[in-house]
């Protein structure tokens, strides 16, 4: 985690408003959340069951990349007045957008690893 001035964030802040394609690598960048954001396209998903679905990711983590997708506007947390209170995330119509993304590059990692482990 760096600092909020400095020059790494000075640097990505720039890259970010000179190139579409940083600022949305930025969005879906680091180990869980394209994963998570790809195991949400199926629907709405509680807490537990995208936890199961991702049997190696921590509690910790799985909070905060949901938090921080929630905050970039990919996920939609939405709480129910129930008791006990249910909690469902779900993909916000701009990360829909992306569904189509996920589903090549599974495609392509899927024939790379095989052709390139031949």
């Amino acid at each position: 985690m760096s600092k909020e001035n400095s020059t790494n964030q000075y640097n990505r802040k720039k890259l970010q408003d000179f190139c579409g394609m940083v600022y949305a690598h930025d969005m879906v960048s680091g180990r869980w959340k394209m994963l998570i954001l790809y195991k949400l396209d199926k629907g709405a998903m509680r807490y537990t069951e995208l936890k199961k679905l991702l049997p190696n990711i921590t509690e910790r983590m799985l909070t905060l990349q949901l938090k921080a997708l929630e905050k970039d506007g990919l996920v939609k947390r939405s709480v129910y007045a129930e008791v006990p209170v249910r909690v469902e995330y779900l993909l916000t119509e701009s990360a829909l957008q992306l569904s189509p993304l996920w589903y090549a590059m599974e495609k392509w990692g899927d024939d790379h690893r095989r052709n390139h482990n031949s």
